[in-house]
């Protein structure tokens, strides 16, 4: 298995993630596009007292800090060159209807990169 493929592995380990997608070649650090989980957030927010406005909450700084926060619990034992610096939310599956799957469940990197370019240049802002 790939490292990639094993941190991706670990990461999904956190009910609260449903998809995720490691990015970063030629940048500074790893980031991560992550489909949350509508119902595990909204019980974690409850829980936690976070802000539960879905799907505005994702991008708030605080939500972004909470899931690094689940994300690092998952790494720990990853070297550092390994770790997630910084990550997107996203509140909607990616699907074989909505074109981001193969029918073979694979995810589309180039298409989902496409759909969410704003979300991923926000994630090397400032580098």
């Amino acid at each position: 298995m790939s490292p990639a493929l094993i941190i991706l592995a670990a990461i999904l380990t956190d009910p609260l993630f449903e998809q995720v997608m490691l990015v970063g070649e030629g940048k500074p650090y790893l980031g991560l596009l992550a489909v949350v989980n509508q119902d595990g957030w909204l019980e974690l927010a409850q829980k936690h007292g976070l802000p539960s406005d879905w799907p505005v909450v994702l991008e708030c700084r605080e939500a972004r800090a909470f899931a690094l926060v689940r994300i690092a619990a998952q790494m720990k034992s990853f070297p550092g060159y390994a770790k997630v610096r910084r990550v997107a939310l996203l509140p909607l599956p990616w699907t074989v209807e909505n074109g981001l799957l193969t029918p073979t469940l694979k995810i589309k990197r180039h298409l989902i990169l496409q759909q969410y370019a704003a979300h991923y240049q926000k994630l090397y802002e400032g580098f």
